[in-house]
């Protein structure tokens, strides 16, 4: 997946979580698990966009 792929995928995870949040602050919630899943998800993503970020290299003056 492209860099733009995950934040979209991202960006979807965290709206659904949202989603179910609402519905379990009201009751409705039929998948507890589903938020802890999702967290995990979202924490995969971020990470694995943090890990490119960090792989790329940097412009600037080299360390003496």
């Amino acid at each position: 997946m492209t860099d733009d792929e995950l934040q979209a995928k991202g960006r979807d995870l965290r709206q659904e979580m949202f989603n179910l949040r609402i519905q379990q602050q009201s009751g409705q919630i039929e998948k507890p698990s589903r938020i802890r899943q999702l967290r995990r998800d979202v924490a995969r993503v971020e990470t694995i966009l943090n890990q490119r970020r960090n792989a790329k290299p940097q412009g600037g003056a080299p360390s003496p």
